[in-house]
């Protein structure tokens, strides 16, 4: 993550482009009916979880916007790591209004509402969402994920068992389907929430403390915040840090290698210019498992590439097209 000033999109930035985006496409399917790491793996970990030891997927928790009787086309929209569907209130209210179909924002699992489960990678996650997609009765539907969202995101589109007719378009912010070690910055806070609990803390400011020697952004000490279960002492945070601290390589990681699966939908990665996270050495592992992608660049950051996009409304610029590269 590189620490940057949160922006605000604006009509021409990717909100427009998105909304332009979906919108094409849903015109044209209309009348046609997707902190310390331990030794302990990802599965070890038991003392928070609801279901642990299990790959059965979870119900997630979902706001959901529009009409719940039109199924087709609908916007299902996935945050990232410490984030939640409440991130993305604004956005889906704005994409409903203006696209005029269902959105759906989700609460991945061991995040927000949803339940806390194991194991905590990308294959359980995608099977939790579409879980989702299979008891709601969806389809056609366009998939947006951010950061580890967008990794979920992706993983759905090379599921082995996608339904046909399931995924329309794929959407991608900032992050790229590949391997790697977890972001130092990420591991830090995770360290820092499990002191907090562990200190027995008995208000936000001690807590505002120990974020601070970590991470300078009030706007991101604020959003990992967002997390705790309730001002009441002695603070805990809804999400199960310690699963989380176990998973950290999951995180990480991708359950495909390149050219093991291919997904040959419209596909849009979204790279914030101030972020490392989409970089030229993992494009072209987007494009073995993307081969109809597109990349569009915006003036952000890592955090500021969503979810703090919280505009009026979402217009779309009357120039824009579908998946114009830049």
């Amino acid at each position: 993550m590189i620490r940057t000033q949160l922006s605000s999109c604006t009509t021409s930035t990717a909100c427009g482009r998105v909304a332009t985006s979906l919108r094409l496409t849903w015109r044209s399917t209309r009348s046609s009916s997707l902190g310390i790491w331990t030794p302990n793996s990802c599965t070890d970990q038991g003392s928070l979880s609801v279901s642990a030891q299990t790959t059965v997927p979870v119900d997630l928790a979902y706001d959901a916007y529009g009409s719940a009787r039109e199924k087709a086309g609908s916007l299902v929209i996935l945050h990232g790591l410490f984030g939640s569907k409440r991130n993305w209130i604004s956005l889906a209210k704005a994409f409903e209004k203006e696209l005029h179909r269902p959105v759906y924002a989700l609460d991945l699992r061991n995040h927000g509402s949803s339940p806390h489960a194991e194991p905590m990678t990308y294959s359980a996650m995608a099977d939790d969402v579409l879980n989702f997609c299979d008891k709601h009765s969806l389809s056609n539907i366009s998939l947006l994920g951010h950061s580890m969202g967008g990794k979920v995101a992706a993983a759905v589109a090379l599921h082995p068992s996608l339904p046909s007719g399931l995924l329309s378009k794929l959407i991608v912010a900032d992050i790229a389907p590949s391997r790697a070690r977890l972001s130092s910055e990420f591991q830090a806070y995770l360290e820092a929430m499990h002191r907090i609990e562990s200190s027995q803390l008995q208000n936000k400011k001690e807590a505002q403390d120990i974020l601070k020697e970590i991470e300078k952004d009030p706007m991101v000490r604020a959003f990992l915040l967002t997390n705790l279960a309730s001002d009441t002492p002695p603070l805990k945070f809804r999400i199960p840090i310690d699963i989380l601290m176990g998973c950290i390589p999951e995180i990480g990681s991708f359950p495909y290698a390149p050219g093991e699966r291919l997904w040959p939908g419209k596909t849009l990665f979204i790279k914030g210019t101030k972020s490392h996270y989409i970089n030229n050495k993992n494009i072209p592992v987007a494009e073995q498992f993307f081969p109809n992608m597109k990349l569009e660049s915006l003036d952000a950051g890592h955090w500021g590439t969503y979810f703090s996009c919280y505009p009026p409304r979402v217009r779309s610029s009357s120039s824009s097209t579908s998946f114009s590269s830049r």
